[in-house]
């Protein structure tokens, strides 16, 4: 029998009535080092339970793999949010949303241009299985039933807004069911009657997701499901950010005077986020509505609990809320966490990109250029070399568009960028000489999370043209960036820099602790502390600095690499106190 079982307006646990008050913390977003403090942060609030969905894509990065440490390290998570005294929710998915790269669905998988995603097709559903089968047994012992701490699993994520075939939800449960989950099953849809009917299934807990009209989504839940528990598996307190957008925030009192709203009508609730985290390395997603809109790397969403981990407004105002209807710890609320002292990091050492990609072996020859996924490539950046037959002025012509952002060069010399957001395909370009080289580097700012684009091809999307005539044998060489010990650095003292290229400078540390890294003067790339990849950072804003986690630097020397795309203005970067995300949302 589950731990967790509903009564006609309520849950039990282990048969006594029970009321989940819970944040979202998903721990692939957060350093490892750092999950203990905040789930101690969670409980001080007065959380009895934390939320977290499970990447699909991470966890089994090719077919037949699972990943079970580091960042991926979900049985230690578990244990250590058990040793909290915290309960725990899971969102296996397959689709998780999340503001994710692809909503968590693998790229070997959706890269199938004929696969029907989030339905009965068997690629998907065996797919599915085959993770299930590795992923659930280190999972199984920490199952409530069990005596571990997670007490429900979600089937699926929001299907209501994405599909209408009941026999694949029916077949997602019955994975669960059959290999050994035996907690209680939720699903979650938006508060909308017919979202509700198409992603719910008969025996299964309808939940609804919404940060406002509180009432009025409850209303909706309890006219869909007239028995049972209320419950908001997503409370919205915030939101996540686009490049070029504004930073969102939501005042401290709105978002308290609505959860008061929620617990005063006895509903249970997940508060989406708890805490964010980051976006670390590739791993943001994108929405793709009107127009491509790739996520920040930042994923503070204006949490009770910023990104660094330091109680913010709504903290304080959702611990005074949650005394009112439930117990919160007799202990103080945590302080913000000691940051490094303001530090200049001077970056010594550079290497120009495009000649470093020239002198590796790994590249495909094709008569047209071809996709990231038919290269096999997941993330970062691919890039096309071809030969321009012709000389003169002409339009580039790229058939299809690029995916997502594409900078042209001839014989070295930038000439323009083409970004999928403006629907880009063509390029006026002048040609010195027949012969001259064509260099295209494309990048992939992100897998579509939501609706029906998951899955949209990155890369060269067709055939490219110079003048009308086709441009044919191309070289397609995928940018290592999964080890940067082969880089070629060389001492540098140029004051500007133009081209693209990866630049390292060292900075000494006498205690870690958190910090924040500010690069003005430089324009668009990726970051990395020690190994540890960061992210992208864009001058384009809305967010300004990345988050540099205390458990990834050392006593002593340390080492900033910066693989900068466009032009930096100088050789200085800045380790600050402060985050800057970029100006308010009005």
């Amino acid at each position: 029998m589950p731990a967790l079982t509903t009564s006609s307006d309520g849950f039990l646990l282990h048969g006594e009535p029970f009321r989940i008050i819970s944040g979202a913390l998903h721990y692939f977003r957060v350093h490892p080092d750092q999950w203990t403090d905040r789930l101690r942060k969670a409980r001080l609030m007065g959380l009895n339970t934390v939320e977290t969905y499970l990447p699909w894509n991470l966890h089994e990065p090719a077919p037949g793999t699972l990943v079970l440490d580091g960042l991926l390290d979900l049985p230690r998570f578990l244990r250590l949010a058990q040793a909290e005294g915290l309960h725990v929710l899971l969102r296996p998915g397959p689709y998780i949303c999340a503001e994710w790269d692809d909503g968590g669905l693998p790229a070997w998988l959706i890269s199938d241009p004929d696969i029907r995603l989030r339905t009965s097709d068997p690629r998907f559903t065996d797919a599915f299985d085959r993770y299930l089968d590795q992923l659930l047994p280190p999972l199984l012992p920490h199952l409530a039933t069990n005596g571990g701490p997670v007490i429900a699993v979600q089937v699926e994520n929001e299907y209501g807004a994405y599909g209408d075939d009941t026999a694949y939800l029916k077949h997602v449960e019955q994975a669960l069911r059959s290999r050994g989950v035996d907690e209680l099953l939720f699903t979650c849809d938006q508060a909308n009657a017919e979202h509700l009917t198409t992603g719910s299934l008969p025996g299964l807990l309808a939940t609804s997701t919404f940060g406002s009209r509180v009432e009025e989504s409850l209303a909706v839940l309890r006219t869909h499901q007239p028995e049972g528990p209320l419950m908001c598996a997503e409370f919205w307190i915030g939101w996540f950010d686009h490049w070029g957008g504004p930073h969102h925030t939501r005042s401290a009192a709105d978002a308290a005077a609505d959860l008061d709203r929620l617990l005063s009508a006895g509903a249970s609730v997940n508060i989406y986020m708890f805490h964010g985290g980051t976006n670390f390395g590739f791993t943001n997603g994108a929405n793709h509505k009107h127009a491509y809109e790739p996520t920040v790397t930042s994923y503070d969403y204006d949490a009770p609990l910023t990104e660094s981990g330091d109680p913010g407004p709504k903290y304080h105002a959702f611990r005074e809320v949650i005394a009112r209807h439930a117990a919160v710890p007799d202990e103080p609320a945590p302080a913000p966490g000691r940051k490094l002292p303001p530090t200049a990091v001077r970056l010594e050492h550079r290497a120009p990109l495009l000649p470093f990609l020239r002198t590796l072996e790994a590249a495909a020859r094709t008569e047209d250029p071809v996709t990231m996924d038919e290269l096999g490539v997941q993330s970062g950046y691919v890039l096309y070399r071809t030969t321009l037959p012709a000389s003169g002025d002409g339009l580039l012509h790229f058939a299809g568009g690029v995916g997502d952002r594409a900078q042209v060069f001839v014989d070295g010399a930038s000439v323009g960028v083409l970004e999928r957001e403006r629907h880009d395909e063509t390029l006026p370009v002048r040609v010195p000489a027949p012969g001259a080289v064509l260099e295209v580097l494309v990048e992939n700012q992100g897998g579509v999370n939501y609706g029906p684009r998951i899955g949209a091809p990155k890369g060269l999307l067709g055939p490219v043209s110079f003048q009308g005539a086709a441009l044919r044998g191309w070289e397609c060489r995928p940018v290592p960036l999964g080890d940067l010990g082969a880089v070629p650095f060389v001492p540098s003292d140029a004051a500007t820099d133009a081209v693209p290229a990866f630049h390292r400078g060292t900075f000494e540390v006498a205690t870690p602790a958190d910090t924040f890294l500010a690069l003005p003067g430089w324009t668009k790339g990726q970051a990395w502390v020690n190994g540890f990849h960061l992210g992208r950072y864009w001058n384009r804003g809305p967010q300004h600095t990345l988050y540099v986690p205390g458990p990834v630097l050392r006593p002593g020397a340390n080492e900033l690499v910066l693989l900068e795309l466009h032009a930096t203005t100088g050789t200085r970067a800045q380790l600050t106190d402060t985050a800057d995300l970029g100006p308010e949302n009005d």
